[in-house]
């Protein structure tokens, strides 16, 4: 079999078992990017067997894929978090993760992470073709590579996608995916219940954070609480909605700015539900509006309606996918500094996030409007 993948991997056939990895270190969102990857993988290789090496924040969301046969969920970042606690807690998990992954004897790694590290791993491992984006050089154990400066010109999935053509797979444009297990239906009902919302009521979610892979620049991809709060006001009075606010608990005192600066009710259930449940939650809203983050991408993988904010990042990039107007309504401001997230890196604002404190609360009420009056008429 790797004397097949050398030569010619147009020539395998589709029942064969390959072997792939998927590699993804980041978020959310860029994980649920890869879910068109994987969907094609599988159509294309029904027999195949994918195993994905992600961090342990995302494990929750990738769990019920049952195109993925087995997760490895271990991050450079997550080795580091470790480690600070316990040297040798750190270096035990991390011989773990690499024995496990060559245990495998995967045929075939697709490289997302922009990181040398991972490839290096790939290669100690045994994995014989590794697949990836040479970015600053750090492809050098790719043995198959695209050189980009960063992503630009199309979505990030459709250059995710460009690395199928590697493996005599034909890519097209996919829907992000999302499972969410009967399960977490229940508890995501019993959670609604609990919270005295009928089942004919209106719901709209608010994600007020979004952007935890982020870290400490989060904060700028915000639109500002105040004005959800005022948003959120208008959506209970014209449309007699529930009002949910979502986030982990980073994200609670912006929860909180929130709900004190609203005049109706709101339900806070930030820090209270893992990412398993929030998903949960998302299937069962009838719109979310968020800042340019997981939530959003959760969302768009479950066929929700959307609004969101986007500021320093470029939605043709990281927006809802596929885009899709009478769905996804995306709010921005054409800046001449605009987007200032641009080939992986963040230039510090000059503008003092200019770019979303105009979006203002009447325009994001007419853009919640044309969905929630669709919604109410189907």
């Amino acid at each position: 079999m790797k004397k097949m993948i050398s030569k010619d991997l147009a020539t395998i056939s589709k029942d064969s078992r390959l072997k792939i990895l998927i590699i993804n270190p980041f978020g959310i969102g860029d994980c649920l990017f890869t879910t068109p990857v994987i969907r094609k993988i599988k159509k294309t290789y029904p027999e195949s067997f994918i195993g994905y090496w992600c961090n342990e924040r995302v494990e929750e969301i990738l769990n019920n894929n049952p195109r993925i046969d087995k997760i490895f969920p271990l991050s450079r970042g997550d080795i580091k978090r470790i480690s600070r606690l316990s040297s040798l807690k750190g270096l035990s998990r991390s011989f773990k993760l690499f024995f496990a992954i060559k245990k495998e004897k995967f045929d075939i790694a697709l490289d997302f992470s922009l990181d040398h590290r991972y490839g290096l791993v790939a290669k100690l491992s045994g994995i014989p073709k590794r697949i990836g984006f040479d970015y600053k050089k750090r492809g050098r154990f790719l043995t198959q590579k695209i050189e980009i400066t960063g992503y630009s010109a199309k979505h990030a999935v459709e250059y995710y996608c460009d690395l199928l053509n590697f493996i005599a797979v034909k890519p097209d444009t996919c829907k992000l995916e999302l499972f969410v297990p009967e399960n977490a239906k229940i508890s995501a009902r019993k959670i609604f219940a609990d919270c005295g919302i009928d089942e004919r009521a209106l719901v709209v979610g608010i994600a007020p954070g979004a952007g935890a892979s982020w870290g400490q620049d989060a904060a700028i991809k915000h639109w500002p609480a105040l004005k959800f709060a005022e948003l959120a006001d208008k959506i209970v009075n014209d449309f007699s909605a529930k009002i949910l606010i979502l986030g982990d608990k980073s994200e609670q005192a912006l929860a909180k700015a929130i709900k004190i600066n609203m005049h109706s009710e709101v339900i806070d259930l930030s820090g209270q539900t893992g990412l398993g449940d929030l998903a949960a939650i998302i299937n069962s809203l009838d719109l979310l509006i968020s800042n340019d983050g997981g939530p959003l991408h959760m969302a768009v993988a479950l066929n929700k309606k959307t609004v969101s904010f986007f500021g320093p990042v470029d939605p043709k990039v990281y927006g809802p996918y596929p885009p899709d107007s009478s769905r996804h309504i995306v709010l921005k401001k054409e800046l001449d500094c605009a987007p200032c997230y641009k080939n992986f890196r963040l230039s510090r604002c000059q503008r003092n996030k200019e770019c979303l404190e105009k979006i203002d609360v009447q325009e994001a009420f007419q853009a919640v409007s044309v969905l929630l009056t669709n919604v109410k008429n189907s």
